[in-house]
């Protein structure tokens, strides 16, 4: 056999496994769909899946009376979906070394998992979840949030069926603080947070904070899950809206959620001007200022596993602050397609600069560095 024959075989094990584990993510959803189902059957059906989540409970602490019962009734059954599934595909395309390869490997690893009573490093005790950083790989820190959420995060190796189907962040129940909730993408964003279900709290500039005192936000960010930066300024006030407030606000939430199981997230609306010239407007100078210096910041807290930092770049929209070619709701619509697939960067863009400016934001990191 050449090495060539050899890499073919090996190149159609990987995707065979993928596969395997891709059919296995639709039951797998299929399953948390039944536990809610009318039908006795049915929800017997996924109530077997369900004591997965019982062994391995929301607070991310081992059940382990569970123990037997959850590889009678999650581990071997998907063993067996994983496993079937590949080696059927294998016989329609005539992979049968792949095949055997693939039965092999799931069955040495299935092994290995009931010998470690279900325990290993996706299914462990946390005191504290990771911020999850991969968009397409399934890791203990993805697989963790599906525990914490039960009705979100179902892939299990590659992050497919949650791209697809917009199941990566958990809006409904979660409880969101927005800022800036007066303006057009702020209350956009609270009327399509509460259609899903979200909890909503909101701030107020010399409310609820003022550009000297923060701390009356204290009780409104220890309750929120989550934190929206909607508000911002242009000229003399572009500073201490666009750049100060936004770091005051993250650094104070950040500390109070220092000790959750999940890390505080926050969605924070940057600008396309991050990358583009101001054309020596008087009105967008300053405005440019804060945003860039802003997201020199941004990119920090973007790297940062305490804290999950969403970053969203539209074109302009239309808003107190002037005219655009889209509306507020439908910026919302978009940044929301884009989060609920796990996207930590959101561009939303007509002109296709938040794209480009994607690349120049990741390398800020560089500058802090030097700095």
């Amino acid at each position: 056999m050449s090495v060539v024959e050899v890499l073919v075989i090996i190149g159609q094990s990987i995707l065979l496994f993928i596969l395997g584990a891709a059919g296995f993510d639709v039951v797998h959803y299929i399953l948390h769909v039944w536990e809610t189902s009318r039908f006795r059957l049915l929800r017997f059906l996924g109530g077997l899946h369900a004591v997965h989540h019982e062994f391995l409970d929301r607070n991310m602490v081992l059940q382990r009376q569970y123990s037997k019962m959850n590889i009678l009734n999650h581990v071997l059954p998907e063993y067996l979906t994983g496993t079937v599934g590949a080696f059927l595909l294998s016989a329609i395309l005539g992979w049968w070394i792949p095949g055997v390869i693939v039965v092999v490997v799931r069955t040495i690893m299935v092994v290995v998992y009931c010998f470690q009573k279900g325990e290993d490093f996706t299914h462990a005790e946390l005191k504290r979840v990771p911020a999850n950083r991969s968009l397409f790989f399934v890791g203990p820190a993805y697989h963790a949030l599906h525990h914490v959420y039960v009705r979100q995060h179902y892939s299990s190796f590659l992050n497919v069926f949650d791209l697809v189907f917009g199941t990566n962040c958990q809006i409904r129940e979660r409880k969101f603080l927005v800022t800036g909730a007066r303006g057009a993408f702020g209350s956009a964003m609270v009327e399509e947070l509460k259609n899903r279900g979200a909890e909503i709290e909101t701030a107020q500039f010399g409310v609820d904070f003022t550009t000297n005192d923060y701390s009356r936000l204290d009780e409104k960010l220890t309750w929120a899950d989550v934190v929206i930066l909607a508000h911002g300024a242009k000229r003399e006030a572009a500073w201490s809206a666009n750049y100060l407030s936004f770091v005051q606000i993250i650094e104070r939430f950040r500390e109070i959620g220092k000790n959750r199981l999940v890390p505080p997230e926050v969605w924070a609306v940057g600008s396309e001007i991050e990358i583009h010239s101001h054309f020596n407007s008087e009105n967008l100078i300053a405005y440019a200022e804060s945003k860039r210096a802003f997201a020199l910041e941004a990119r920090r807290y973007y790297s940062d596993q305490d804290l999950i930092y969403r970053h969203i770049v539209p074109s302009a929209f239309t808003s107190k602050m002037g005219p655009g070619l889209m509306s507020a709701k439908t910026v919302v619509k978009f940044s929301l397609f884009f989060i609920t697939r796990g996207f930590c960067y959101v561009p939303v863009t007509y002109t296709t600069f938040a794209f480009w400016n994607y690349f120049k934001f990741l390398t800020l990191k560089k500058e802090i560095i030097k700095n």
